[in-house]
């Protein structure tokens, strides 16, 4: 079994660079909605916005996102990718109850703290600490989408949902990207 396949439980901490890819529960195409994935992208502006984060690369898929990232500081007591996950679960529970109420129960848990899961519990988080190990996970995620089973886009920097274009082209369409050269 692969590591994105296999139970985990990821620990991070500020200040470092990782790898992180979050899944949405039982791998449901929940991002194939152009909502979702615009809700997702509004977050992480705010997150780097108010200097929790800094975004060096990232992807929006249909069923999960890959992201690279530094934690910079904790939003309340709580840390930035805690933040995001429960922001992101929120809203988009919130717009599902409301504009597809037919999907609700697929994302339904007998939990003592929620009734509702969007994402799946132990996202997966690697720390970056060469630059060689950041270069071969942003090239992954950039050719994420042209893989055969997605299919998404012939060239990385088509896929709107990535950072391909900001790294091919200089285009930071996002306003949130930071070119991980700076860093390493």
């Amino acid at each position: 079994m692969d590591i994105f396949h296999r139970p985990r439980k990821s620990k991070m901490v500020l200040d470092e660079v990782y790898f992180w890819t979050d899944s949405v529960k039982d791998w449901h195409k929940l991002f194939k909605l152009e909502k979702y994935k615009v809700l997702i992208i509004d977050i992480l502006r705010e997150l780097v916005k108010r200097g929790h984060i800094k975004v060096y690369a990232f992807v929006i898929m249909p069923n999960h996102l890959h992201i690279v990232w530094k934690l910079l500081k904790k939003n309340g007591k709580e840390m930035p990718h805690a933040s995001f996950n429960k922001k992101t679960a929120h809203l988009i529970m919130k717009d599902l109850k409301e504009n597809h109420k037919r999907v609700v129960p697929y994302f339904e848990v007998q939990e003592t703290e929620r009734m509702h899961r969007i994402w799946q519990r132990y996202p997966l988080a690697v720390l970056m600490d060469y630059k060689w190990k950041v270069e071969q996970k942003i090239d992954y995620i950039h050719n994420n989408p042209l893989q055969d089973h997605w299919n998404l886009a012939k060239y990385p920097e088509e896929y709107k949902w990535s950072s391909a274009k900001f790294y091919e082209e200089g285009i930071d369409e996002f306003d949130f990207l930071t070119d991980y050269r700076e860093v390493f």
